[in-house]
């Protein structure tokens, strides 16, 4: 990718990428520990809501704090040092930065963030997911308009997932399907930060030892990241929802181009072009042979009938894995790195001015939906939490049926009650107008009639 040898440029050179963090939780922590040791990347400042624990996120991750942090920004810039403030706007506004990395996890501070770099010229690598797919159209068609790069993180899936569809594209193949793996039972969508740590095999005191978030790992095993994942996917990759949530077909990485191919031709998908996530459990409990939990992929297909004979006869030729009529495969990378590969977004951004991955559609949405029978007057609790969990459906079905999306699902106060997985809508709710609900409205009313009028 030479992008290496374009940021050793650049240090030789003495003018550093210089990259602002806002958030220095477990994402951000493991792009603290490689950016140190990254030649031609300098991390200006970190923005978190606590500095001290911005302090021990670099020490954590192998820094010298004392050596390392600035008093000011101007010191940081003329020193390589790096400053800590726990006001967002004040890194986003500093002189000499480049690229900002959102990782706040929150979907309103997310947006807040972006459309502040925005402003200021700066590039954004948005780490905050559950941001881009609560608004992402929008702001990426901002940063469009400003001239700068509005990109997905590398090492979360969805990026890498994106790259493999580009790459599958670019080669003249068909994507069929697209995705990632993930530990599901169906049991699974009512677990809540209580009942978590036994999923994991864990007790409430090993994952406190370990400083984990027991709502954060809730909502990957309650099917929510999954279903927020792949439609980060399907809007940045122009592919397309399942019309009633996720599979989760538990599948091994020799039976992908088996069971992610269409129901037509013996698979499970209901049309070609589409995203899934697959489960590393069969149905009762057992583990999937070769599973794929912490990896990503993408299925393909050569050119339909006799003028692909020539690519499916070299699928053969060279131990390519296929279906049983060698039309379909996949291509898999077994796990991904978080944080750890962070960099080349922010490198891809900086010297490039290329994101990797971004959000150009609205294909997909996530909803919230009842975990167990809700009563009027309580108080949803959002991702991962007790209340609800977030579901994939075609966007023109969650806004045909007002859906609530699950980004927007917590501090609201229910009208009337819920069954247990009833979807839970606008009119169900108070709300009250604030930034973000006002962002998604405008993102709702500017791309459902663009994407309608390309499907017509």
């Amino acid at each position: 990718m030479n992008l290496a040898r374009l940021l050793k440029a650049r240090a030789d050179a003495g003018r550093p990428v210089r990259v602002g963090l806002i958030g220095a939780g477990k994402f951000g922590s493991m792009f603290l520990s490689q950016v140190r040791t990254t030649p031609g990347m300098h991390l200006l400042g970190i923005a978190d809501l606590s500095a001290p624990r911005a302090r021990a996120a670099l020490e954590r991750t192998g820094w010298d704090a004392d050596a390392a942090v600035a008093t000011s920004f101007d010191e940081a810039l003329r020193t390589g040092r790096t400053m800590l403030t726990e006001d967002a706007g004040e890194l986003i506004g500093a002189d000499g930065l480049d690229v900002v990395v959102e990782a706040t996890g929150s979907p309103a501070a997310g947006a807040a963030h972006a459309l502040k770099a925005i402003e200021q010229g700066r590039h954004i690598v948005m780490v905050t997911v559950e941001a881009d797919v609560l608004v992402g159209p929008l702001l990426a068609e901002r940063a469009r308009k400003a001239g700068v790069v509005y990109s997905m993180g590398s090492g979360d899936q969805p990026a890498l997932v994106c790259e493999m569809v580009d790459w599958a594209r670019t080669c003249g193949f068909r994507v069929v399907c697209a995705g990632k793996g993930t530990k599901y039972l169906p049991s699974f969508h009512k677990s809540t930060p209580d009942t978590i740590w036994s999923l994991y095999g864990l007790t409430p005191e090993q994952a406190a030892l370990g400083g984990m978030n027991a709502q954060m790992f809730n909502s990957f095993a309650d099917g929510t990241k999954s279903s927020i994942e792949m439609a980060a996917i399907a809007n940045a990759a122009d592919l397309k929802a399942p019309s009633d949530g996720l599979l989760f077909p538990p599948c091994g990485v020799d039976d992908l181009a088996t069971i992610l191919r269409p129901r037509e031709a013996g698979g499970v998908l209901e049309h070609s072009g589409t995203v899934e996530t697959v489960s590393s459990l069969e149905r009762d409990g057992r583990p999937v042979f070769r599973d794929l939990r912490w990896g990503v992929y993408v299925t393909f297909e050569a050119e339909p009938g006799p003028r692909g004979d020539y690519a499916r006869r070299c699928f053969k030729e060279y131990g390519v894995v296929t279906d049983s009529s060698g039309r379909y495969t996949a291509l898999y990378r077994p796990y991904h790195l978080i944080g750890l590969e962070l960099g080349v977004s922010v490198a891809s951004a900086a010297l490039r001015g290329e994101p990797t991955g971004t959000t150009e559609h609205f294909n997909a949405d996530v909803v919230a939906v009842a975990k167990r029978p809700l009563k009027a007057g309580e108080v949803l609790d959002g991702e991962g939490g007790y209340t609800v969990w977030g579901k994939l459906l075609p966007a023109a079905s969650s806004l045909a049926r007002g859906a609530l999306p699950i980004g927007l699902a917590h501090h609201m106060t229910l009208k009337r009650d819920l069954a247990e997985g009833e979807t839970v809508g606008w009119a169900d709710v108070d709300f009250t107008d604030s930034p973000i609900v006002r962002l998604r409205r405008e993102m709702e009313r500017t791309f459902a009639g663009v994407e309608k009028e390309a499907a017509e």
